[in-house]
């Protein structure tokens, strides 16, 4: 009998996104091929603990995300690189605690998306799901993400950025000079909707300044783009393909937080969406470019605002999208022919054969 390989589910984390998280790890959980994979549930908490968790009790209030919690009574680990193994090791008695084939984090925002997590991985020499370091703190930082993808002649936004020592001398009026009214303000590295308002006044952005300097050191100044909200699915390493496209159909002023991970009603996902063959074919041709562009490898989703009839427009782009009941990423591609299921597992093949072509690299130089 084929010997089964270990998953560490890497979930939770320090971010804005935690709840998040944990609503993405559940569904993973419950979807991953249970023949194929021993699946090793790590859970890290707000302060950055790691814990080994039971399946059976690794969440609390765990069907109702407004009070989703992660369980921190099971035994705390770290990861530790060994010759032979992976291995998890107990911070209580400093014994192995077991190891990992293969880790799959499911962690948004910062300290879990931004290429943190993922240089600790791979300096544990131990393959992961989705992009590697660069690709994450690129993805991250929608900053660095807009200017890479600008230079890539790939169409954006008009955006000003804001740092926290420019505060006080921020000019309302020249900005909206710039943009015009309504324009957006969030965190440069953060997602979920997470600190973004939509601005109409001079109130209302110092307001969201505030609130958006909580969760970044940098902000990002962004034009209103009327038009449909769509995106696109990408999945592979060097040769990526793209899910067919869906909409979004908020029912709040936009897709916040509340919306996408709280309200089952806060918007209608239209898969897939309503367009025309040729507009579906360029959405579909522009993600792959963005991936690229971006240097993202596994997994992400791109999304797009159509204004008219013909003009496509990057937004920005997610290496670790969601994964919870009413995700985006998955039903795109399991509308294009891949369940959910196979879809975890392909990451994970994914994964095991990037770590497979990095280990042909030679490290050191030999006089």
């Amino acid at each position: 009998m084929k010997k089964k390989i270990r998953v560490a589910i890497l979930f939770g984390g320090k971010s804005a996104e935690h709840e998040v998280s944990l609503q993405s790890a559940k569904g993973i959980i419950e979807a991953i091929d249970k023949n194929k994979y021993d699946v090793v549930l790590i859970g890290i908490d707000k302060k950055g603990r790691w814990y080994l968790n039971d399946a059976s009790r690794f969440l609390l209030h765990a069907n109702n995300p407004e009070l989703i919690k992660l369980n921190k009574t099971s035994d705390s680990v770290t990861l530790v690189p060994t010759d032979k193994a992976n291995q998890l090791i107990s911070l209580s008695t400093h014994r192995p605690a077991g190891q990992v084939d293969v880790v799959f984090p499911i962690l948004h925002g910062p300290f879990g998306e931004d290429g943190t997590v993922q240089g600790l991985l791979k300096l544990a020499n131990v393959p992961f799901v989705g992009a590697g370091v660069l690709g994450s703190a690129v993805g991250m930082d929608k900053d660095v993400m807009k200017r890479l993808l600008r230079d890539a002649d790939i169409p954006t936004a008009v955006f000003l950025v804001l740092h926290q020592s420019e505060v006080d001398t921020t000019d309302f009026e020249r900005i909206r000079k710039h943009l015009g009214l309504p324009f957006f303000i969030k965190p440069a590295n953060l997602g979920s909707s997470v600190g973004i308002h939509k601005i109409k006044d001079r109130q209302q952005f110092e307001n969201a300044v505030k609130d958006a300097f909580q969760y970044d050191n940098k902000i990002l100044v962004e034009e209103y783009i009327q038009g449909r909200e769509i995106e696109c699915s990408v999945l592979g390493n060097e040769n990526p393909i793209a899910s067919v496209p869906g909409e979004i159909l908020p029912q709040h002023e936009f897709y916040s937080y509340h919306a996408k991970y709280i309200d089952d009603h806060g918007a209608i996902l239209e898969i897939p969406a309503q367009l025309s063959e040729t507009i579906s074919k360029k959405i579909r041709n522009l993600a792959i470019r963005t991936f690229k562009a971006c240097c993202c490898e596994g997994m992400a989703r791109v999304d797009f605002f159509l204004r008219g009839d013909e003009e496509v427009i990057v937004n920005e782009l997610n290496t670790i999208p969601g994964f919870t009941k009413i995700s985006m990423y998955p039903k795109l591609w399991e509308a294009t022919g891949i369940p959910y299921t196979e879809l975890i597992d392909r990451l994970i093949q994914l994964a095991l054969e990037r770590f497979g072509r990095e280990k042909k690299l030679k490290t050191s130089f030999d006089m």
